[in-house]
């Protein structure tokens, strides 16, 4: 039996970086047009955010954020990378978990307030936004894959778990440590998935979840009047 140290993470995959990939390309050809609805979804957020700051608003945020956590679980994971991985539907549960917990904080307890500010969790908050919106997606067609093989927020998990993060980073106070565990513990598990698959988008994710964690820690933002 070969030794426990010579193992690489990549002896643990159970799939090919072109299955893989592939993976992607057909549930985005399987879910056309949802991409429309995920993206009109992202716009109404950012309309949100600009807009002046009510307790329907948070909700709004919040609900639609929930609806993209509980899609990636069930279209994504158990309907999908359950194909070719025995730990997707753990993955699906996750993020059903992480649903539940916007909703509770969010919705029926209200303890998110996004509010815009010139501060440094203002700034990490909307660095993490263009990272989920923009650098993922890009990064995957630099790496040389198509279009309809990249990832996208709202459908898919890594960009997910970015914006997440970059809008509970947009909350003061300071979002709930527990709407922090999931999506961070994601980055990881996501970035070990690619580091395994030789994709340098890995560092995309392990520094995306540095920056959450840096601001986890740091005393909460006050809320401005």
């Amino acid at each position: 039996m070969q030794d426990w140290w010579t193992y690489r993470l990549s002896d643990f995959l159970l799939f090919s970086p072109r299955t893989y990939h592939r993976m992607f390309e057909l549930y985005h050809e399987q879910i056309w047009p949802v991409h429309l609805i995920v993206l009109a979804s992202i716009a109404a957020i950012a309309v949100l955010l600009l807009r002046r700051n009510n307790e329907w608003r948070n909700r709004a945020i919040i609900a639609l954020l929930a609806a993209c956590w509980l899609w990636v679980a069930i279209a994504f994971h158990l309907q999908r990378y359950a194909t070719i991985n025995w730990a997707a539907k753990y993955f699906a549960a996750l993020f059903v978990a992480q649903a539940i917990l916007l909703l509770w904080y969010g919705v029926a307890r209200q303890r998110l307030d996004f509010r815009l500010s010139r501060d440094r969790a203002t700034y990490i908050g909307f660095g993490l936004l263009v990272v989920a919106i923009i650098i993922v997606p890009a990064a995957g067609v630099l790496a040389g894959r198509a279009w309809r093989q990249v990832e996208m927020p709202g459908l898919t998990p890594d960009p997910t778990a970015i914006a997440t993060l970059g809008l509970l980073a947009l909350s003061a106070p300071r979002a709930p440590r527990a709407l922090l565990v999931i999506p961070l513990l994601w980055c990881a598990i996501g970035a070990a998935t690619l580091w395994a698959l030789g994709s340098a988008e890995s560092w995309v994710l392990l520094l995306s979840g540095l920056c959450a964690s840096m601001l986890a820690v740091k005393p909460s933002r006050s809320a401005s009047p």
